[in-house]
């Protein structure tokens, strides 16, 4: 898989953190969503969907509808950007310090015909959605079956169906290749949600 572009989520609330700008909370001197576009650096385009502040050169900045409208709708910004002929995005969380590109590219290498999208899987074998990769065609597809499900039960017309929706409601029926990690060093799942975790990165990034 040489072509592939990243979509990283960056619009969370962090309420466990006191509603800080968890992505910009650095690890190892780096701000968090930093660490995440550097492990997709060669991803075209990169593209951030949050609050705007300082990124990388060349990272796209947007933003979901309404802001912090949750995940999918977040997705749904982010692939509004990319060209129609995008074969494959990342989607990732930006608080995922511990990412690095051989974790990338083993997802990109267990995405085969047989699968929508690749993700990472925990110890307890729980999927990590927002560490994966998937195929753009059946992503949109996705996201307007759910729009439309959604914008039919809400009676008022609502502009954004997809707020609040949860990932595992746009995945549903997709066909997901589970990916353990086995390789070298801390797990590229690991997501920080609490000053304790982000603790526990410093000490894995060291």
């Amino acid at each position: 898989m040489d072509a592939y572009a990243a979509v990283v989520l960056a619009g969370g609330a962090a309420r466990r953190m006191g509603g800080v700008d968890k992505p910009a909370r650095t690890v190892g001197g780096r701000p968090m969503r930093d660490r995440v576009l550097a492990a997709v650096a060669d991803a075209a385009p990169r593209i951030l969907v949050g609050p705007a502040g300082p990124v990388p050169a060349g990272v796209l900045v947007t933003r979901e509808e309404p802001p912090g409208g949750g995940p999918v709708a977040a997705v749904e910004a982010g692939l509004a950007l990319l060209d129609p002929g995008t074969p494959v995005v990342a989607l990732l969380a930006a608080d995922l310090p511990l990412l690095t590109r051989a974790a990338v590219g083993e997802l990109l290498g267990h995405l085969d015909a047989g699968h929508d999208g690749a993700c990472h899987v925990d110890g307890d074998g729980r999927r990590q959605t927002l560490c994966g990769v998937w195929r753009v065609a059946p992503l949109r597809a996705a996201l307007d079956r759910l729009t439309a499900e959604r914008a039919s039960g809400q009676p008022d017309g609502s502009a954004a169906p997809l707020a609040g929706a949860p990932m595992r409601a746009l995945l549903a029926g997709l066909r997901v290749r589970e990916v353990p990690w086995a390789g070298a060093g801390p797990p590229p799942w690991f997501d920080c949600d609490t000053d304790e975790d982000v603790r526990r990165a410093e000490e894995w990034a060291r």
